[in-house]
């Protein structure tokens, strides 16, 4: 695709460039382009599917740690991880007794870890149903 331009010499005057198609072939579909216009900041799904991944994340990252503490053998009796442990139980509760627990040795909490995986499904999908409701594809 070539492109023909106007000639003109006036220098006040605004350039007008046009598309030029070869003789017999038939020009390509135009597509919609947004160059502008809207702005992101104020797009109410944008700003939704934003909160409810930095919720969900941040609930992702405290079971992570709670896993981390219980791997490790962090006492349970220390203020914060009394604190972690305690804020995260309702979250990890509905996991227990899925799959046997040691509790001699190094303790590896199975229900923390498909607790996680149970809340990125779940944030996935709140998200995956704001985009949906809004007509937005889910990327």
């Amino acid at each position: 695709m070539a492109l023909h331009r106007d000639d003109h010499v006036d220098t006040g005057h605004t350039e007008r460039i046009e598309p030029y198609h070869e003789p017999g072939v038939t020009p390509p579909a135009s597509t919609n382009v947004n160059v502008g216009g809207a702005n992101v900041a104020n797009d109410v799904v944008t700003a939704v599917t934003r909160v409810v991944m930095i919720v969900f994340t941040v609930l992702e990252v405290l079971l992570l740690f709670r896993f981390t503490f219980k791997l490790t053998g962090a006492n349970a009796a220390q203020p914060l991880v009394a604190w972690l442990y305690a804020f995260t139980d309702p979250l990890v509760r509905p996991f227990q007794g899925i799959f046997p627990e040691p509790h001699t040795g190094v303790v590896v909490d199975i229900a923390a870890l498909l607790a996680i995986l149970f809340l990125f499904l779940i944030g996935w999908l709140v998200v995956a149903l704001v985009r949906a409701i809004a007509g937005r594809p889910v990327a």
